[in-house]
Order: structure tokens, then C-alpha cells, then sequence
């Protein structure tokens, strides 16, 4: 599913606009990338978490040339699925 697919699936279940819907999904990814840019997390009960995870910089090679490469420490978003994610998604 793609984001035009989500927006049409959000609109029909809500019984809104798809110009509506996009809106509100624009707003909700807009505020889960602020939140984590700021170093926060986001938890939703039953579905999941997002969180921002540290990578330590490393050593690394370039499989061409077999160079050693110096990668960069750096944040990277994370998502955890809840329990009720799971469950879903097995049953």
C-alpha cells in the first residue's frame, strides 16, 4: 500500500474527504518525524512505539576495493509493533 492507497483506505473509513484524509496523514507523519527529531518517542497502545536508536560510528570496507571505511555515528528511527500489532497480524 502506497501513500495515495492509504489516504483513499482512511477517507472510505472515515467517511471523509480524501482531501481530508490527506491532510490527516500528512499531519500524523509530520508529527512523528518532529517528535523523533527531537530526540522523543511515540507510543501507541496496542499498535506500537516509534523511537530514535544511536549507532556508534564503525569501521567498515568497500566490497570493491576492500578500503577501509570510517561510517559515521548517527540516530536512527526505530519502530517497535505492540501487542496488539502482533496479534493481528497472526491471527
Amino acid at each position: 500500500m502506497n501513500k495515495n492507497e492509504l489516504v483513499s483506505a482512511v477517507a472510505e473509513k472515515a467517511g471523509i474527504t480524501k482531501a481530508d484524509a490527506a491532510s490527516a496523514v500528512d499531519a500524523v507523519f509530520e508529527t512523528v518525524q518532529a517528535e523523533l527529531k527531537k530526540g522523543g518517542d511515540i507510543r501507541l497502545a496496542g499498535f506500537g512505539s516509534f523511537t530514535v536508536s544511536h549507532r556508534a560510528a564503525t569501521k567498515g570496507r568497500n566490497p570493491s576495493t576492500g578500503a577501509e571505511v570510517d561510517i559515521a555515528a548517527r540516530n536512527v528511527p526505530k519502530f517497535t509493533p505492540g501487542k496488539g500489532l502482533k496479534d493481528a497480524v497472526n491471527s
